[in-house]
């Protein structure tokens, strides 16, 4: 077997189109985008176009987005600058028991310096319901802050309807879309949310460019202070090389996003290991309401990270954490409920745009084997 990539979850290669839109600004463009003269001017129009495509992905106006270094600062930003700016109103944020650490962590860090944070449960699919959020809502609450997707199980959180209950309570309302932009539709006026977060390397864009989208007249207290870039947001000389591959990557995206081949791929893969391997393996997180091209399976009484291992040209990931023989459980399944004989066998395959049927079966007839 060759060397087989089923971990678009965790990070995705460059697009041929991505990469060739960045060339030119690799040493054609390489002026200053604030400089009014020949060297910048091209420059500041290749950094509107990118956020233009950002924009046109997510239904906003590109004065609404803000690019960033990747998801975790446009977390940061989106969190802290909320925080820092509008504490006079409260200090109360509801969040997850499941969210990603770039969210988890800030929110420790806000804890620290005054902050009231509620993390509310999730159900057996890793859910949260509407009134898990509403029962926490107190005077004191300003922001709520609830992941799209899961990154481990893929279960597509109801950002719709908790949007319309944050508009209902008059609160900001940010979601970490890092994993569903570029997967599913996106659209942040019929998600209701006031700010959303981007992480480049999720959708065939490079590393270390991501965007914060913020909702005209939400103000927020700049991380980085300095002169006024991005709209006074985030003060430094803009990466117009990055944001130039992001931006074609959302250009890219438009086109694949109701594009049914992943998910079909992601089925056919689910359906094989039933056949194959039979009650040996279970689905972690919700049958439908996931991202198309995640499964997050566990084979009973078995160690995750140890069938990866079995097969060293399989890259893949598993949540949970092996220290000197001991298993310690993904933190995401533990909240779900999930038994420790079938959380440690926890595998996340997550599928993208070059995965093939052929690869699919041979991951399929090597853990049948191993099994």
């Amino acid at each position: 077997m060759e060397k087989i990539y089923l971990d678009y979850n965790a990070s995705t290669p460059i697009s041929p189109e991505v990469a060739e839109a960045m060339k030119p600004l690799l040493d054609q463009f390489y002026g200053n985008p604030s400089a009014l003269h020949w060297a910048g001017l091209p420059v500041k129009e290749l950094l509107l176009q990118a956020r233009t495509q950002v924009a046109e992905l997510i239904g906003c106006s590109p004065r609404e987005v803000i690019f960033t270094s990747g998801g975790s600062e446009a977390n940061n930003l989106a969190l802290k600058g909320y925080y820092f700016k509008n504490r006079h109103k409260g200090n109360h944020i509801i969040t997850s028991k499941i969210e990603h650490p770039a969210i988890m962590n800030p929110c420790k860090f806000l804890e620290q310096i005054g902050a009231k944070v509620t993390y509310v449960d999730v159900d057996r699919d890793g859910k949260v319901t509407l009134e898990a959020i509403k029962k926490e809502i107190t005077e004191e609450t300003i922001l709520i802050s609830i992941m799209h997707s899961n990154n481990e199980t893929g279960t597509l959180q109801p950002i719709k309807e908790i949007g319309e209950l944050a508009q209902q309570f008059g609160l900001a309302f940010h979601t970490d879309a890092s994993q569903s932009v570029g997967k599913v539709p996106v659209n942040v006026n019929d998600l209701k949310v006031d700010m959303l977060t981007i992480a480049g390397h999720k959708l065939y864009a490079p590393k270390g460019i991501g965007a914060l989208y913020i909702r005209e007249g939400f103000h927020l207290e700049p991380l980085i202070h300095g002169a006024g870039h991005e709209f006074g947001l985030r003060a430094g000389t803009e990466n117009t090389l990055l944001a130039v591959g992001l931006g074609k990557a959302c250009e890219m995206a438009k086109q694949h996003v109701e594009d049914c081949g992943i998910k079909d791929l992601t089925d056919y893969f689910w359906i094989q290991l039933k056949e194959k391997i039979g009650n040996q393996v279970v689905l972690n997180g919700h049958p439908k309401d996931r991202l198309p091209n995640t499964l997050n399976v566990s084979f009973v009484g078995r160690v995750g990270q140890a069938l990866l291992d079995a097969i060293p040209q399989l890259a893949a990931s598993t949540g949970s954490a092996c220290h000197a023989g001991s298993i310690e459980l993904s933190p995401v399944l533990k909240e779900m409920g999930v038994s420790e004989e079938v959380g440690m066998g926890a595998i996340r395959f997550s599928l993208g745009r070059y995965t093939t049927k052929d690869e699919i079966d041979q991951v399929v007839e090597s853990i049948k084997r191993i099994l």
